[in-house]
């Protein structure tokens, strides 16, 4: 997969919708320049929809070129369909649509404020990440684990337990699916791999070097490989065949990234596994349904010989 994000996200131009969560997702990787230009849309859509390139470069302290080219990494073809997407989304929060975003969680809140606030940023970090999910690379992901021999599955700390959970799914249809936590056996895994293997990589921050050299190793040896990350131009991506970009719950001192990371993890790894079952459905149904019974077998009362 190339670094070059203009590629990555050219398909189409993100619908409204999309554009907060693609300003979120790639704020952290953009030059300080771009990212003032971001944070001008992101914070004030409908004032950025009514000024010019030269007008918002001007807001922002930045030139015209800078204005354009965070435009385009932002998915739009150039400024004048971003400030589209700037209207329709000012439209939609005018509208009551789109909350604004709560604070911070502080170290005196209330219990109550703490759900609160957790729950809205869950539900906003699964929007966001829907919304800018790359349904395309997702379908190759999904063909490519339908047909692969093995599956390895790389992750460290926070992001190797949504390894772990996405293992056990397809293990539970039948797939032979492994996760390893551990970067020695990874890596030792990952040298085994071969054409028709698959390797996924997790990794929010994308510079993780524990899930780095698995992937680099099963690229190498010619497996399809992906990587799910926060950082579509980070170094994992220049192992992966196929990205899939996860978007995070802004972070504060008590929610770090690892912790908001996950939850749009776990519904990418779900939506690769249903697209799994949904492909294999007359052998996934019935391994499901086996599971199930022999879980059910375990828990039961025994009765007494």
């Amino acid at each position: 997969m190339t670094n070059d994000l203009k590629e990555i996200f050219s398909a189409r131009p993100p619908a409204p919708a999309a554009l907060a969560a693609k300003v979120r997702t790639l704020g952290p990787s953009m030059t300080r320049s771009m990212q003032l230009v971001a944070e001008a849309v992101a914070g004030d859509p409908a004032g950025c929809a009514a000024l010019t390139v030269t007008g918002l470069a001007e807001l922002t302290g930045t030139s015209e070129a800078t204005v354009v080219r965070t435009s385009r990494l932002l998915g739009y073809p150039g400024y004048r369909d971003l400030r589209l997407a700037l209207a329709g989304l000012a439209a939609q929060q005018q509208s009551g649509r789109s909350p604004a975003v709560t604070a911070d969680i502080a170290v005196d809140d209330s219990i109550a404020d703490v759900v609160t606030k957790l729950a809205y940023d869950e539900q906003q970090t699964l929007a966001d990440t829907a919304a800018s999910l790359d349904t395309t690379q997702l379908g190759a992901v999904v063909s490519a684990a339908v047909s692969a021999r093995r599956i390895d599955i790389y992750g460290a700390g926070a992001s190797s337990l949504v390894g772990m959970d996405l293992a056990q799914k397809l293990q539970r249809i039948g797939l032979i699916a492994y996760a390893h936590a551990d970067p020695h056996l990874a890596v030792t895994n990952a040298v085994q791999l071969r054409s028709g293997d698959l390797a996924i990589a997790i990794t929010h921050s994308g510079s993780t070097g524990d899930v780095i050299e698995p992937l680099r190793a099963a690229f190498d040896r010619g497996a399809t490989t992906v990587a799910i990350t926060g950082r579509p131009d980070s170094a994992v991506t220049q192992y992966a065949d196929h990205v899939l970009t996860t978007s995070t719950a802004r972070e504060s001192e008590l929610r770090p990234a690892a912790m908001s990371s996950r939850t749009s993890q776990l519904l990418v790894v779900d939506c690769v596994f249903i697209g799994v079952a949904q492909r294999t459905y007359e052998t996934a149904a019935p391994a499901l349904s086996a599971s199930y019974e022999a879980l059910a077998h375990r828990h039961s009362p025994r009765t007494p010989r």
